[in-house]
């Protein structure tokens, strides 16, 4: 009898070890696999290309120190060209085929968008998207990490400015989609808490530079100023129209507009577009962390800019939360690591997540493109 019970046993231990020797998706013991959709090719191309620059500037940092508990950190990029469609096919593919242990880096609103019901479904979490949508805020999502400020305080931050300086007109262009909405929603709200209204708004259909029927409303308005929503292409379209046409109005845009990418379409054209920005200003090494940033873009010809810089941040949290989560790497430790960042400095950039609350900053700057393309605060 005895011996029959030690038999039972043991077949049910050894039916017991493989699953225990099953692995985390894209944990071994050498290394872990992030994964990435952005646009790499296309109209918006600079911002996916930048934001994986700058990232992969810390992360080679970090693998060539020995990298997070000993594992390397690889980045698998996908290109989705900005389209909604290829980004939820690149994340199916990217949990199921790549099998990759979290999802980073993203780059835009719609494509955030489309994937959001994906990696929430698979429990996969998503970290240091490059957009500032309340829909990856609101309703709280926990593997949703945003490292970035919303859109909502760079469209608040917009307007105050605006106000303070005696603009009341204030316009809107935006695209034609979730990210459109989501600016022309936060200025709206900033508006309507200084008793204003929306002046004039035009749009454009994303990934298109067709803006001569949102130039016609939007001149034909005389604004003050215009609040731009829209991708680099479409956005130095619109002001260079907007010029021709001879408005007089000031132009401002959020931060995914991409702010190199958006001067050098411009040229002198540029002078005077002011972006809100949510990381320190990338040229100034008086920033701690900037400085460390800056010597390493130098040391591997990345060129310096608001989205690398976006990237290189977002890198260090990513690492941050791989380094709290112990050698014995899950989704759920990470998750409850990047929970224990109740006040993570980064070196003068302070991201702060808790158990309800994973909108790690509301750091909000402005920079205006200055003669020559080159950025003044």
């Amino acid at each position: 009898m005895l011996r029959s019970i030690r038999l039972v046993a043991g077949c049910l231990a050894a039916l017991a070890l493989p699953t225990l020797a099953v692995a985390q998706d894209g944990v071994t013991p050498t290394s872990v696999l992030l994964g990435q959709s952005a646009a790499f090719s296309g109209p918006a191309a600079q911002l996916g290309l930048q934001m994986r620059d700058g990232a992969k500037l810390w992360f080679d940092q970090v693998n060539a120190q020995g990298g997070v508990h000993g594992r390397q950190i690889v980045l698998k990029t996908r290109d989705d060209k900005y389209e909604a469609n290829l980004a939820a096919e690149n994340t199916r593919r990217l949990i199921s085929e790549d099998r990759v242990f979290a999802l980073f880096a993203y780059v835009g609103t719609p494509t955030s968008q489309a994937s959001l019901p994906i990696f929430t479904e698979a429990k996969v979490p998503f970290v240091a998207p490059f957009t500032g949508a309340e829909l990856l805020r609101q309703p709280f999502n926990r593997y949703v990490f945003n490292v970035r400020a919303s859109y909502y305080d760079e469209t608040e931050a917009i307007v105050e400015h605006l106000h303070r300086i005696g603009a009341r007109k204030i316009a809107v262009f935006h695209q034609a989609d979730s990210y459109g909405q989501a600016g022309l929603d936060g200025t709206t709200r900033a508006l309507t808490k200084r008793n204003l209204k929306v002046h004039a708004t035009g749009t454009v259909q994303r990934n298109t530079t067709d803006v001569a029927e949102a130039v016609k409303a939007l001149h034909g308005s005389q604004p003050d100023a215009v609040v731009m929503i829209s991708a680099y292409t479409s956005t130095a379209e619109f002001v260079r129209q907007m010029k021709k046409a001879g408005s007089v109005a000031s132009f401002y845009t959020v931060s995914f507009v991409g702010s190199k990418a958006l001067a050098d379409a411009l040229g002198e054209e540029g002078h005077g577009v002011t972006i809100s920005q949510v990381v320190p200003f990338p040229w100034s090494p008086l920033t701690p962390v900037v400085k460390d940033y800056l010597e390493l873009a130098r040391r591997a010809n990345v060129e310096i800019n608001f989205s690398t810089l976006e990237g290189f941040l977002a890198a260090k949290v990513m690492t941050e939360g791989l380094r709290r989560a112990g050698k014995d790497l899950t989704r759920e430790r990470f998750v409850a690591a990047l929970e224990s960042m109740s006040s993570l400095d980064l070196g003068g950039f302070n991201v702060s997540f808790s158990a309800a609350n994973h909108s790690g900053s509301k750091f909000v700057d402005l920079a205006m493109i200055g003669r020559g393309g080159k950025f003044v605060r």
